[in-house]
C-alpha cells in the first residue's frame, strides 16, 4: 500500500480556486491510479476525479466537468487537484485515494489519505 497526506485546502470565496496536493510514500506510486472524492456533512463520500497511472486517462463527475483538472507527477509522488470556479456545494472534506485501477467507485481504492476541509462561502 501507499501512504497519502492531501494538502491545500481552506476556505475561499465562491468564484474563487483552490489546489490540493496529495503527496505519497513509497516507490511505487506511478504504478497507481489516483483519485479524488469528497464527503460533505450528512452526507455519502462521492468521486469527484481520477486519473491513470501515466496520466494519459481522466474521469471526472459530471458536477465538477470543466471547472476541476486532475494532474499527477509521478517523479514528485504527487497528484493534484487544480479547482476553480469554485461553488458553496464543493464544500466538502476532499480526500485522495490511490487503486490498481482506474475507476470511480471508492471500494476500488486500497488507500486513503486523511481528507483536506475545503469550505466555500457565498
Amino acid at each position: 500500500q501507499v501512504q497519502l497526506v492531501e494538502s491545500g485546502g481552506g476556505l475561499v470565496q465562491a468564484g474563487g480556486s483552490l489546489r490540493l496536493s496529495c503527496a505519497a510514500s513509497g516507490r511505487t506510486f506511478s504504478s497507481y491510479a489516483m483519485g479524488w472524492f469528497r464527503q460533505a456533512p450528512g452526507k455519502e463520500r462521492e468521486f469527484v476525479s481520477a486519473i491513470s497511472w501515466s496520466g494519459g486517462r481522466t474521469y471526472y463527475a459530471d458536477s465538477v466537468k470543466g471547472r476541476f483538472t486532475i494532474s499527477r507527477d509521478n517523479a514528485k509522488n504527487t497528484v493534484y487537484l487544480q479547482m476553480n470556479s469554485l461553488k458553496p456545494e464543493d464544500t466538502a472534506v476532499y480526500y485522495c485515494a490511490a487503486s490498481t485501477s482506474l475507476s470511480s467507485r471508492s471500494t476500488d481504492f486500497g488507500s486513503w489519505g486523511q481528507g483536506t476541509q475545503v469550505t466555500v462561502s457565498s
